[in-house]
């Protein structure tokens, strides 16, 4: 007599696997033979992508090796040829459906080709496409008032950029020229960027190049599950006075952090950490920097942005990813005080700004709204986060499950106590829960964490397939 799995989204609980292996998935029905083992269906969704007629995933990869950049690499033994998308879905070449939980690396926040952005962008480029800062245009305007009003304070003042590592270039020039110094502190294991100035400010060394960086030092990162003072924030703290004290002339330009560190495998900084850094910072004359690429527009759930959640107001807030739903769009927002700086000679960006861009930014914040993702973003990341921690309750392998709202991280370890690295198991599972029909992220210093940040229109019944696809692939390992 057959088995069969009855995936959550249908049995309102979580039922354990009976099977050593599942069927792969195919978004056309197909008839069940007997004895065979079968995969938890994803969640219903009514929608039909046009048939692939370009070419094949052979060719495409023979195109990428030949006229690419080499040293971008893929996911996957054998890389995905994703041709469609809709809301928290994906679709490859032969029209396979994916559920997304990796939202191309906390970018589609509304949900992939959402309508309303989507006739934005339409709407706005049968009308303009480019002209130039230097004219008058409504769309860039209309959207700089919006994004501001999502700040508190006197962070009213927007610079738009073309993506997250020029809005922080931008931001460690300004707070260079603004205090008369040049050192800047980071946090290690911090992202910010691969320009100069950026790639100084991240403290990783595989996105690190042997050129010149100066001026930049790299306090200890107050990681929760693998620091040396655990969640004691303001031991942590006392490493960046120290900086100061010893490394400085004790006058500094800048501090820059991520509230949840994205690249670095979605670690949260320690309780009590940035109020007593950014004292520090000013007090040595400095400006505090918010770099809110990945955990910005509503990501975190229980607040907009992620420095909120610490109770502090920066003095310059960075954006990208998320700001336009994947339309290449960055921005700097500041106090009018900080923003004349750049008044002592000309500061010019031809695409910062665009028409088109800035249409489909005033969308995305539209669509947060009207659609409540942020409330989502919490009430079902939440959900999920309960999940996921149910799991490492069941897998040895799991030695850490973190983050807030939709960004959030399951970290895997050979050893509990010694906290091992398990980056080959980490890719392994990847691969085979692809195959399953999920897709998630993957991050981390040592390559062993797995990033979850989907679009934020993901909804339970997503997050209980996605813990049963992983709780099944851990399980066979």
């Amino acid at each position: 007599m057959m088995q069969r799995i009855i995936p959550r989204a249908f049995s309102g609980k979580h039922t354990p696997f009976l099977h050593t292996s599942y069927a792969f998935q195919s978004t056309l029905a197909q008839p069940i033979q007997e004895n065979e083992p079968v995969l938890p269906k994803m969640p219903p969704f009514d929608y039909t992508p046009p048939p692939y007629t370009g070419p094949s995933t052979e060719e495409i990869l023979m195109k990428r090796q030949q006229f690419l950049n080499p040293a971008v690499f893929h996911f996957f033994d054998k890389p995905l040829n994703l041709v469609d998308g809709k809301m928290q879905y994906l679709y490859d070449d032969k029209g396979r459906r994916y559920l997304d939980a990796f939202g191309g690396i906390a970018t589609v926040g509304c949900g992939h080709c959402h309508p309303h952005v989507v006739d934005a962008i339409v709407n706005q480029s049968k009308r303009l496409q480019h002209s130039t800062i230097l004219y008058l245009n409504h769309a860039i305007a209309q959207f700089a008032e919006a994004l501001a009003s999502k700040f508190p304070g006197d962070l009213k003042v927007v610079f738009f950029t073309n993506s997250g590592t020029e809005a922080n270039e931008l931001a460690l020039m300004m707070a260079r020229l603004y205090t008369g110094c040049n050192d800047v502190i980071s946090v290690r294991n911090g992202y910010h960027g691969n320009a100069p100035g950026t790639m100084g400010a991240t403290a990783q060394s595989s996105y690190k190049f042997n050129v010149v960086q100066t001026g930049v030092h790299h306090a200890q990162n107050p990681d929760q599950y693998r620091g040396i003072f655990g969640s004691d924030g303001l031991k942590y703290a006392r490493d960046v006075d120290e900086i100061i004290t010893y490394g400085t002339s004790g006058r500094v330009a800048g501090f820059i952090a991520e509230a949840i560190q994205g690249v670095g495998g979605i670690l949260e900084l320690a309780p009590a950490y940035l109020p007593a850094v950014y004292s520090s910072i000013r007090k040595a004359g400095g400006l505090c920097i918010a770099d809110e690429v990945q955990s910005g527009f509503a990501r975190t759930g229980d607040h907009f942005w992620g420095f909120e959640a610490h109770g502090v107001v920066p003095d310059i807030v960075t954006m990208a990813k998320g700001i336009g739903n994947g339309i290449p769009l960055g921005a700097v927002v500041t106090t009018p005080d900080i923003a004349k700086v750049l008044t002592a000679t000309n500061y010019f960006n031809t695409f910062g700004g665009n028409p088109v861009c800035s249409a489909a930014g005033l969308a995305v914040l539209q669509v947060i709204e009207k659609e409540n993702l942020q409330q989502n973003a919490l009430d079902v990341g939440s959900y999920l986060k309960n999940q996921l921690t149910s799991l490492k309750d069941k897998h040895e392998i799991i030695g850490d499950v973190r983050g807030r709202g939709m960004m959030l991280a399951v970290e895997l370890v050979k050893d509990r106590e010694l906290k091992t690295p398990a980056k080959a198991e980490t890719f392994q599972a990847m691969d085979q829960m692809k195959d399953m029909g999920l897709l998630i992220g993957k991050g981390g210093f040592f390559g062993n964490v797995f990033r979850i940040t989907p679009p934020l229109c993901f909804n339970k019944e997503d997050a209980d397939f996605l813990v049963d696809v992983m709780d099944y692939t851990l399980s066979k390992m």
